[in-house]
């Protein structure tokens, strides 16, 4: 069990690509929404779930974990690291692997299409601050304190490199997959 990280920028893992197992870590709907070819949809909050599945995985293929940015594909190669699984995280995700000219998979023609998560959250967040802002103009100026409330968490999301609403967000039913 191997506690260092291994990361890949985008040479590295289009060089490589077919040598790896791709795990897309984002929700089904921003997986939808663009995901690297070969890409397998397993969201972070079932990473624990899909262990066995993973394990057989890395037995045949080494791991690339994917998300939007690389954060949450680090933080899903960290969790298996401590289950025993050796896995890589590619740098700067879809963005960075599509900035680079690289092609990116989409859904059959017709399929629903998701926004990203990060637009979601600044979606939600830029939401939840104006209506705290107009309710405490409107109604009474205690309500302030709900834009107060989701500054702290937009701190607190940034210095522990997490995102309670992503997490909130990402449970919605048009951000999971339809059985």
């Amino acid at each position: 069990m191997s506690s260092s990280l291994t990361l890949l920028d985008v040479s590295q893992a289009h060089t490589r690509h077919g040598e790896f197992r791709i795990v897309d870590v984002r929700s089904p709907g921003e997986y939808a929404s663009g995901h690297l070819p070969g890409a397998l949809n397993i969201p972070l909050d079932r990473i624990g779930r899909s262990l066995p599945e993973l394990r057989e995985a890395a037995q045949e293929r080494e791991l690339l974990l994917v998300c939007a940015s690389g954060a949450r594909s680090q933080h899903a190669a960290r969790t298996l690291a401590g289950h025993g699984i050796a896995a890589a995280s590619l740098t700067g995700g879809t963005t960075a692997w599509s900035a680079h000219g690289h092609p990116l998979d989409y859904p059959a023609e017709g399929a629903r299409r998701v926004w990203a998560m990060e637009r979601q959250v600044r979606l939600t967040t830029g939401g939840l601050v104006l209506l705290g802002l107009l309710l405490g103009l409107l109604v009474h100026p205690a309500f302030e304190l709900l834009s107060a409330g989701i500054a702290a968490g937009l701190v607190f999301s940034a210095l522990t490199d997490t995102c309670g609403m992503a997490v909130v967000l990402g449970r919605l039913p048009f951000n999971r997959r339809r059985r």
